[in-house]
């Protein structure tokens, strides 16, 4: 029997990469923007409190469970920042480019071994609007803040992100590369052994 999971973000390759995972499952995830749903307001004071918002409006305004991510990187020396505002550090949601060269400007001079960082990304999944214990899932991804841009790939702060692991930024990693070992990936991982298991033993989701 298939399920319908409302996805609280419009992105055509969050809602794709969902569904290659969830598919087999017979999970079938739809963008909220087309059930009209009105965005909610991110008035968390973290990624959970965030995610968990998004996915709470958007079980409210379809009547289905939801499914909803917030993400951003964490700067050791920054305390921590930018964090929840990654999206806005520079101001204007969305500028990568303007996020890229604050975040660049506010290391200048920074030793390497200061300049640790990680992504974060949080899942939660609810199954109704008062759904008493959403479950979330939570990937980091460890690295640190590069000096200069470095690739072609990915997008928000990937060009400044180097991975130690790789050798190299994040935006220099073949996309198939990046989702096996990204924040997003670890988070994605969890939920679907937890839906798996669900799945076998024949739980509700």
């Amino acid at each position: 029997m298939q399920k319908t999971i409302v996805l609280a973000s419009n992105n055509a390759g969050k809602i794709k990469e969902f569904n290659t995972l969830l598919g087999d499952m017979g999970i079938y995830v739809k963008p909220q923007s087309e059930f009209n749903v009105e965005e909610a307001e991110e008035t968390g004071l973290s990624f959970i409190e965030n995610a968990i918002l998004k996915a709470r409006n958007a079980c409210a305004q379809t009547g289905l469970p939801a499914l909803a991510d917030d993400s951003g990187i964490e700067v050791d020396y920054l305390d921590g920042a930018p964090g929840i505002y990654s999206a806005r550090f520079a101001g204007e949601h969305g500028n990568n480019d303007a996020n890229n060269q604050l975040l660049l400007e506010k290391l200048d001079g920074v030793p390497e071994l200061e300049r640790t960082a990680r992504f974060h990304c949080v899942l939660a999944y609810m199954r109704h609007k008062d759904d008493p214990t959403p479950q979330v899932f939570h990937g980091v991804w460890e690295g640190r803040i590069l000096t200069a841009i470095e690739g072609q790939e990915g997008f928000g702060y990937d060009p400044i992100f180097y991975v130690p692991e790789c050798g190299c930024s994040a935006a220099s990693l073949p996309k198939e590369v990046k989702n096996q070992i990204s924040h997003r990936g670890k988070a994605l991982k969890h939920m679907f052994a937890a839906f798996q298991q669900h799945t076998t033993t024949g739980k509700a989701l």
